[in-house]
């Protein structure tokens, strides 16, 4: 309807489209709370019915061109009341086709499978992943196991098609949500990256492959209703430049060299034609083979190899940041470190919490640690690393944006708190989860990390008590071979944690991140910092006096009191251990955080295997019991299913 207030107003309409729809890909039952996995957030994404879906791209991974009367639902040309909606909105022939890695499982190991879409930014978008596995050797759960990255951010951490949709031939689709922030500058397009990754532990899959068959994505409207991006370039001001005229000889000539290039070109292409068909051999494609083709109206930019998904990291203005803050006020600060105030914020029209950290003028750590954090953090995703969103560097301001933590620190709920204390088994799977953090940064990626300040503080807790590792500001990477086992640095890190031996030599390696993850397993024993002054000389450092109840068979006196009823003995000689292996002076004495994470998941199971067998276990008052003599009696045959692939 036009405007009544201007004479001249008119409105008009370009076009109008019916379609039939799948259920629950827009209208949303009120009855249905459960919302949409939303990509950076620990919260689900709920599409009300009152956004809008625009389809930007949809896409056939490993098959031919789908024209829309080969749709089931959407975009078919058969009238809607002559038919039903299938429950899944793609094409049979989609589930059919796919493409894979390859049989290759030490190169699947090197590269990911990832496409990217220039999509318009500051908008959300729905990408809806098809699956279905059709090989006859995949049939069983843990066959094809593999990691999904959407936006270079971990969506799916052991992906497995054949768990979910419960057996070979059925399809499946899982549904995405993720925001698309603006770039750095004034880009008109931002790019919407998809990346799979082949699962790097060979114990928890069959095949280290992954597979996609179908994906769609939507842009959602957003708050104000609008699904239009920017502008489009403006054509240029000044008409072409003519080109000078060409006599009739010379025109003669260019056009007989034109016609000779062109037929050579078409020869050229219908042998290049012939070849490629004749290589089409199987359903299933290699990424090193051959290139995927578009499903429905839209053109597809072309898949390609990657050793890690290409981060675009999020640049947010002093004035976003300022408004999510509401300008750095004192109430929003949940946390003061080195580096300076932590805030909590919103960000994304209040859908997003998040972790703000604001560098003071004054800070010792400065832009060199600044610069750190964003070069490691946005190169690597984990469940168990902290995750980077963005930042900002506006003159003397400089930013962090993280996920917002919830549970805050390790430390904040082992001592000096109101919260309540921690069971036992809370503070095994929170030193689980740190530990594959620390063995991801020592292992899973194509340098040696070594954190460098790894302490309680630095353990941060989410709504779901998964443990994640923060605070890269004074990492160092290395690529550590045979004809070099160290780094030589100047000594930096938190006193309490640092590695004798880094100390005194200045030799830097992966198991200084060891010898203070062993402070850690003190504390989270203890419920005691790693320093304390206003105590007797021997429990000033808790390393020193930790070793030194062990020796003397003197543990009764460093467990935490509101654990003691509950720790299983086996489960707490394995625990120490542990942490006094990390603590021996030597580091090729301690051992590898892949050990640690072994020794800890065996004391969780020790602890889950007693505490099935009774709910109430005492704890055997004669603490002294774990001794060394008692630690050397664990069951090996124990320890050696641990190290079976099988059993795990």
């Amino acid at each position: 309807m036009p405007s009544r207030e201007t004479v001249d107003a008119y409105a008009f309409i370009n076009g109008i489209e019916i379609v039939s729809m799948p259920n629950n890909l827009y209208y949303t039952s009120a009855q249905i709370s459960v919302g949409v996995n939303y990509i950076g957030s620990e919260n689900t994404f709920r599409i009300d019915n009152g956004t809008a879906l625009e389809m930007v791209y949809r896409f056939n991974v490993g098959g031919r061109l789908l024209v829309s009367n080969q749709d089931t639902g959407m975009y078919e040309t058969r009238m809607a009341s002559k038919m039903r909606t299938t429950k899944y909105s793609a094409p049979e022939e989609l589930y059919h086709t796919g493409r894979s890695m390859g049989k290759n499982k030490t190169i699947n190991k090197s590269y990911n499978l990832t496409w990217e879409f220039p999509v318009d930014p500051k908008f959300f978008y729905l990408l809806r992943l098809h699956f279905c596995e059709f090989e006859p050797d995949i049939t069983k759960p843990r066959d094809r196991q593999f990691q999904i990255f959407i936006a270079n951010q971990t969506a799916e951490e052991a992906w497995d098609i054949i768990a979910w949709s419960g057996g070979n031939g059925r399809p499946i689709y899982k549904d995405y949500v993720v925001f698309m922030p603006a770039g750095p500058g004034s880009q008109k397009k931002v790019n919407l990256s998809l990346a799979l990754q082949a699962n790097p532990k060979d114990f928890m899959t069959n095949f280290n492959d992954a597979i996609l068959n179908g994906l769609e994505i939507f842009k959602l409207s957003d708050t104000s209703r609008n699904l239009a991006g920017p502008n489009p370039d403006p054509p240029p001001l000044t008409p072409p430049k003519m080109s000078p005229k060409i006599s009739k000889k010379s025109s003669t000539s260019l056009i007989a060299i034109v016609a000779g290039v062109v037929s050579g070109l078409l020869v050229l292409v219908s042998v290049l034609g012939i070849f490629l068909a004749v290589r089409r051999g199987g359903k299933v494609k290699d990424s090193s083979s051959s290139q995927g083709t578009t499903w429905g109206p839209f053109s597809f930019p072309a898949i390609h190899r990657t050793y890690g998904p290409s981060y675009l990291c999020r640049y947010f203005t002093l004035a976003e940041i300022k408004a999510a803050t509401r300008n750095f006020d004192d109430s929003f600060i949940i946390g003061v470190g080195g580096f300076g105030n932590v805030y909590k914020g919103c960000i994304d029209d209040g859908a997003t919490l998040v972790a703000i950290k604001r560098l003071k003028s004054e800070s010792s750590q400065g832009a060199h640690e600044f610069k750190t954090e964003i070069e490691l953090l946005s190169q690597f995703r984990h469940r168990h690393l902290v995750s980077l969103i963005g930042y900002c560097k506006d003159g003397n301001e400089m930013v962090l944006v993280y996920d917002y933590m919830s549970r805050g620190t390790l430390a904040s709920h082992l001592y000096h708190t109101d919260n309540p204390p921690l069971s036992w088994d809370q503070r095994l799977q929170i030193c689980i989860g740190a530990a594959i953090g620390l063995h991801y940064l020592h292992s899973g990626t194509k340098g040696t990390i070594i954190h460098r300040d790894v302490k309680s503080t630095n353990i941060l807790l989410n709504e779901k008590w998964v443990a994640k590792i923060s605070d890269f500001g004074l990492s160092k990477m290395s690529t550590i071979n045979t004809s070099k086992t160290h780094i030589s640095t100047m000594v930096k890190g938190s006193f309490g944690y640092l590695d004798p031996e880094y100390y005194k030599r200045q030799r830097l390696t992966e198991k200084s991140d060891v010898y203070s993850f062993g402070v850690v397993l003190c504390e989270v024993l203890c419920a005691r910092p790693a320093v304390m002054h206003n105590v007797e000389l021997r429990q000033i450092n808790l390393a020193e006096w930790a070793k030194s109840c062990h020796r003397d068979g003197e543990l009764d006196q460093i467990i935490d009191p509101s654990i003691r009823g509950e720790i299983e003995i086996q489960s707490l000689n394995k625990f120490v251990e542990i942490a006094m292996s990390c603590l021996n002076d030597g580091g090729i004495e301690r051992p590898s955080m892949n050990d640690v994470v072994r020794g800890l998941e065996l004391a969780f199971q020790l602890h889950r295997n007693c505490f099935e067998r009774s709910n109430e276990v005492a704890f055997n008052n004669d603490s002294a019991a774990a001794t060394n003599e008692s630690i050397q009696c664990i069951s090996e045959t124990i320890f050696s299913e641990i190290n079976d692939p099988n059993g795990r």
